[in-house]
């Protein structure tokens, strides 16, 4: 290998590690190496695009689902016209795929990378083993050891570790009858019979997977959705094609070079004027958003999926917004708005990850015919008699399996990573960032997806993965140009 080629290290094999390869393989620079660690067999799809039920969908239409970044028709021509209309959403008008097929897209696009870096002269290979530690090694580069005990060197490492696990905020790991992770589904949900009373911990897309699977397999006992909140995510609406003009990332780069920073004041007054230019009225889109966590589940329930057809812009942008031009203001906002979003976060993560019509039909079915309920205020689920006793704002609720369905904080460590993460910490390579993640303490070291500290402080999108993946790659080849 030439004294200057690259040899770059990439931990993980997910949609990470497969937004880079298409970066690397997009910017045309080569030779050099790559060595790929990762001990699934399952390549390029990581923990969520795995093999799984067929209900498990995809919770986003395909303009935000490209993992090539800047390019948000890669995935839909990917698609193409005969799968997306065999999975064609009628509410929403957009095809909505099982999650296990959008892994193959990512598969696809990860082999037509290393395919186009291998033509251009890069040795790219697969070491089907896990990281656990990365060290330093004077000025030869880090040192990757594998759970075999092996040493691997490389110039660069890059983290693509995904995002972290479920926390059992109840104590209750290793009690029959509890599931810790639900995915894939198709294994967990395959333990539950037919006639067992149900509590699932949550009420996000975790949740909603959860009880829309249950659905699926004719699940006959009651489903409660066990939570301290009660609030359901929103429901997507049906895209309008509507292009924003002040909400754009090139709108907030333009307040960032003139102010010297960018506010949260700032970018509501862009939302503000994008709402407004299309004769809307903001302060009733405001108010409509801050009550949602006070309104009664249901009712909003059946209230956002009579709207999805609603011609107004405003959710829609706000959505979208949070996709592709959130990671990079957050970048740019000050401490103190950052903290006055996170005291939002439950119903951030509402607006910014919807759930999808077809899925909020089910719900809604589910509640109208009694078999679903949401249980608010629970403070407490302890396993009794071989049996969960549930405590919450209504009283005592019995289940006999209890399904995990919270979603791990944002820029939380994976349990796998766990060793890695704490190597990096102690030799000085990485350092833990105040609101969760990792922040890189050494040129040689990058983080790409949900564990790189400072993002957003909902979990990364695949746009938001894209876009960090690229500015990663630009920082590997700056190091080696000339």
């Amino acid at each position: 290998m030439g004294e200057n080629e690259p040899h770059i290290a990439i931990v993980g094999a997910g949609a990470a590690a497969v937004g880079l390869l298409d970066a690397l393989a997009a910017r045309g620079a080569g030779p050099g190496e790559i060595t790929v660690f990762e001990p699934s067999p399952r390549l390029w799809r990581g923990r969520p695009y795995g093999p799984d039920l067929d209900s498990v969908l995809v919770n986003a239409p395909p303009a935000i689902m490209s993992i090539r970044n800047g390019d948000f028709g890669h995935y839909a021509s990917w698609l193409g016209a005969e799968r997306a209309a065999a999975h064609l959403d009628g509410l929403l008008g957009r095809p909505l795929v099982p999650r296990a097929l959008y892994g193959d897209y990512l598969a696809d696009t990860a082999e037509a990378a290393v395919a186009a870096l291998r033509g251009r002269g890069w040795r790219v290979r697969v070491v089907p083993a896990r990281v656990v530690a990365v060290t330093r090694a004077g000025g030869s580069g880090p040192v990757l050891r594998t759970e075999d005990g092996h040493d691997h060197r490389a110039g660069h490492v890059v983290l693509c570790v995904g995002g972290g696990t479920p926390r059992d905020h109840y104590g209750l790991d290793g009690a029959p009858g509890f599931v810790r992770d639900p995915y894939p589904l198709a294994d967990t949900l395959g333990q539950v019979r037919a006639g067992d009373a149900v509590a699932v911990i949550g009420s996000g897309l975790t949740a909603v997977d959860v009880v829309v699977s249950l659905a699926a397999r004719g699940h006959a006992g009651p489903i409660a959705l066990a939570s301290r909140s009660g609030m359901l995510p929103h429901v997507w609406q049906r895209p309008l094609g509507h292009r924003p003009v002040h909400v754009t990332a090139e709108r907030v780069e333009a307040l960032h070079r003139a102010n010297g920073t960018v506010t949260l004041d700032d970018l509501v007054a862009l939302l503000r004027a994008e709402v407004e230019e299309a004769g809307e009225d903001f302060a009733d889109f405001a108010a409509e958003l801050t009550a949602a966590p006070h309104e009664e589940p249901v009712r909003r329930l059946r209230r956002q999926l009579a709207a999805v057809d609603d011609p107004r812009i405003g959710r829609r942008v706000l959505q979208e917004a949070a996709h592709t031009v959130g990671p990079h203001a957050w970048r740019l906002l000050p401490e103190p708005d950052r903290d006055r979003l996170r005291r939002h976060f439950r119903l951030a993560t509402s607006v910014a990850s919807p759930m999808v019509p077809v899925n909020a039909a089910i719900l809604l079915r589910l509640f109208d015919s009694g078999q679903l309920t949401v249980a608010a205020g629970v403070r407490k689920i302890e396993a009794v008699d071989g049996r969960f006793r549930l405590r919450g704002d209504g009283g005592d609720l019995g289940a006999d399996v209890v399904v995990n369905a919270v979603n791990p904080p944002p820029q939380a460590v994976p349990w796998a990573a766990e060793p890695l993460v704490g190597s990096l910490l102690a030799g000085g390579l990485a350092a833990l960032h105040p609101s969760g993640g990792l922040v890189p303490a050494d040129p040689r070291l990058h983080v790409v997806g949900d564990l790189a500290g400072g993002g957003p402080f909902i979990t990364s999108s695949i746009p938001g993965v894209a876009g960090r993946a690229a500015r990663a790659v630009h920082g590997l080849l700056a190091t080696h140009a000339g």
